[in-house]
């Protein structure tokens, strides 16, 4: 197995000319290999990337995707070429965003499902079935990587873009906001009438006088009762399922509330 720091080693082009390879598959890698590498394989080099091509060009499709609101994202295998993610296609797969989707949950169904494409792509190039199409000039967007600041959860927000972020940041880098000056981790939240996994409650598990209050909650404060805890946004509340404190693991957002006795009128995003 050939693993060069960088696709641009003497070495490395020296070893691949030798292999005479007649076609070289990548997945989820994350530099631009230059055009004397590109020219080595009889058929080039074929990327499976996690977007219906030209959308989300990019290191983070997947990230992206959520963060829009896509509802469908998919999978396309294509040619590569010396610009980002723009080759010619060779076959696409479709799959549903689901409303309780995290980055992790997403990327893994599609790499299941891609590692099916990227088989029968390589058999029909090998064939001579399969002819690769260009992009449509239309529906380009572009998914760079996400780092940690831009993980950090914008009370100020819509509810619907807060539960995004948050579920597009999840595992990685993972989500967070600040209290009493600290960060806290965030684990995907729970807007009005949905539940999201163990340990995360619905808005309407939190008891009317609880749901009276948090109308009026402003974005980053918090409110409290022994199953629930709601954050307010810049629409309405969401219910925190999991948070975790510094140096701590991962725990329901409730019993977190317990242990620190949150004072009437405190909020996170304060830091």
């Amino acid at each position: 197995m050939l693993q060069p720091r960088s696709p641009r080693e003497p070495e490395f082009l020296g070893q691949l000319a030798d292999l005479a390879v007649d076609c070289a598959p990548v997945v989820a890698y994350g530099a631009l290999v230059p055009q004397a590498a590109l020219d080595l394989p009889r058929h080039g080099w074929v990327n499976l990337h996690f977007s219906l091509l030209p959308a989300w060009r990019g290191a983070a499709p997947v990230q992206h995707a959520l963060l829009a609101g896509d509802e469908v994202t998919g999978a396309s295998t294509f040619r590569l070429e010396a610009g980002l993610d723009t080759g010619p296609v060779y076959g696409v797969l479709t799959e549903a965003v689901r409303p309780g989707d995290t980055a992790g949950d997403l990327l893994d169904r599609l790499a299941r499902a891609g590692a099916g494409l990227l088989v029968a792509t390589l058999d029909g190039i090998e064939a001579g079935r399969l002819v690769p199409r260009p992009q449509p000039a239309e529906g380009v967007s572009h998914a760079p990587k996400i780092g940690v600041g831009d993980a950090r959860v914008r009370w100020e927000h819509p509810a619907a873009a807060v539960d995004r972020r948050v579920r597009a940041c999840t595992p990685s880098p993972g989500a967070w906001t600040t209290f009493r000056g600290a960060r806290l981790g965030v684990g995907p939240v729970d807007l009005a009438g949905t539940r999201r996994g163990a340990g995360g409650l619905a808005v309407s598990d939190a008891g009317p006088d609880l749901l009276t209050q948090a109308g009026a909650l402003a974005p980053g404060e918090l409110a409290v009762t022994k199953r629930a805890v709601l954050v307010g946004t810049g629409s309405s509340p969401v219910c925190l399922g999991a948070v975790r404190p510094p140096g701590r693991k991962a725990m329901a957002a409730a019993d977190w509330a317990r242990g620190i006795r949150i004072e009437p009128g405190e909020r996170v995003g304060d830091g």
